[in-house]
């Protein structure tokens, strides 16, 4: 069979509204054009969000050595040392040095990179207009790289680049086991994951969920029944839950079949949806630079952890996906609402880092913060309201089984398992100047 993959791709210029309300307005552009990289790049979750950690990692090293309110990166990130470089802040632009290292890291971090270089170009000139001296500028960049340097050079001890040399994972054939899925039957994303060292866990088995329910081809076996769960759920779904699946799809690479032809649709990544979340609270929270780059960076290392524990559970109990089972099993013509994505299916990722990031968010910003999520508008899906971070991610959650790609076991054991990673974060951030901060409602 003839393969002719379309990849349909829509890089959204992202700009930026100041209105003379200083470089907060700036960060989200910055970050969010690190998630239209990584969309073009077909970047995969764990990834995303490992790239996110280091890309804002320098930026917050470098507002947390003027602000000595805001917690030191080691005291909560393991094994990081701060920059010991004492520059001169007359002489260089504060806001831009900070949003200046986000862009600038990811130019360096993400395969292509290079494609920010336009989004950096922009930033500049613009702040050239504003009046910004070419010295200052310089000296401000000076000191941005050598930030970026310095992160980088730490994201290189982290084991990512074992991963190429290890054994090439085959799946297995034995009944339970997880099997690449339709339409394309892409390989397993990142079976060696948990070599990651975690930024901040002890270890990706710190927060090891209960086992998953026996895997069983007797139709009376619970197991049999979480299947028949998916497969009733799924096709009875209500025009609400299809809408709460699509909107929590976060599949970076989805395949459509149109006869011989196979067409790619690019989405933004689990863990790139809640870095919009992080940046659309921390705007309406109307936290100052500083803070806000603290909101992304413990964001993003909490994603990170929780994909590597995650991942760790995954290719441990390596099982099945409903799919699978379903057209095995129950009824060979199903398919799920949403595409399975290509690894195993136990713990779902979407349900453990929702929990965690929600933990974590809550923790910083309130427990009754509402907001509209208007991520998924550019793929013409209508913003959604919450009430808290908590109720995002249970429904982030459950979409899965709205979406027919997890057990209940997987999603509900998910939960408790990114709880406790981000009860774990929040317990280390004791004392953060965002406990009682701004938009905590508590």
């Amino acid at each position: 069979m003839r393969w002719i993959i379309s990849c349909i791709f829509f890089f959204i210029a992202v700009e930026s509204k100041s209105q003379g309300k200083g470089f907060e307005q700036e960060l989200q552009p910055a970050v969010f054009s690190l998630t239209m990289v990584m969309m073009h790049d077909v970047v995969n979750p764990p990834a995303a969000a490992r790239f996110y950690t280091y890309a804002t990692l320098g930026a917050y090293d470098f507002m947390a050595s003027l602000n000595k309110e805001l917690p030191r990166p080691s005291s909560f990130f393991r094994q990081y040392r701060e920059l010991d470089i004492h520059p001169d802040v007359k002489k260089l632009d504060v806001g831009f040095t900070a949003i200046y290292c986000i862009y600038e890291a990811g130019k360096e971090l993400l395969p292509s990179g290079f494609m920010l270089e336009k989004q950096l170009t922009a930033f500049e000139e613009k702040y050239r207009k504003k009046g910004i001296t070419a010295e200052k500028l310089e000296y401000s960049k000076e000191i941005a790289r050598k930030y970026v340097t310095h992160v980088l050079a730490f994201s290189k001890t982290d084991n990512y680049n074992k991963l190429s040399a290890r054994i090439r994972y085959t799946p297995s054939k034995q009944p339970g086991s997880w099997y690449p899925t339709p339409p394309a039957y892409i390989e397993a994303v990142e079976p060696n994951w948990r070599i990651i060292r975690p930024m901040l866990l002890d270890s990706g088995e710190q927060c090891k969920p209960l086992p998953p329910v026996a895997f069983s081809q007797d139709k009376t076996s619970a197991f049999h029944q979480l299947a028949m769960e998916v497969y009733e759920v799924s096709n009875a779904a209500s025009q609400e839950q299809k809408e709460i699946a699509a909107f929590w799809d976060c599949n970076p690479f989805a395949v459509a079949s149109s006869g011989h032809m196979n067409v790619g649709f690019k989405k933004i990544s689990p863990g790139g949806h809640w870095m919009n979340i992080a940046s659309i609270a921390s705007t309406k929270a109307k936290l100052p630079l500083d803070k806000a780059i603290f909101v992304q960076v413990i964001t993003a290392a909490t994603l990170m952890d929780g994909f590597i524990s995650c991942w760790d559970e995954k290719y441990r109990s390596n099982r099945i996906r409903p799919e699978t089972y379903i057209n095995r099993q129950i009824d060979s013509k199903w398919m799920p609402l949403l595409q399975t994505p290509p690894f195993p299916e136990y713990t779902s990722g979407h349900s453990v880092i929702s929990a965690a990031a929600a933990e974590v968010l809550t923790h910083l910003l309130g427990d009754d913060f509402a907001y509209t999520d208007d991520t998924e508008i550019m793929f013409e899906l209508p913003a959604r309201n919450f009430t808290s971070f908590r109720q995002a991610a249970q429904e982030a959650a459950i979409s899965r089984l709205y979406g027919g790609i997890h057990f209940r076991d997987a999603i509900e054991n998910g939960v408790t398992q990114g709880k406790e990673i981000g009860t774990i974060i929040v317990t280390k951030l004791k004392g953060s100047v965002l406990a009682k901060g701004p938009g905590n409602n508590r």
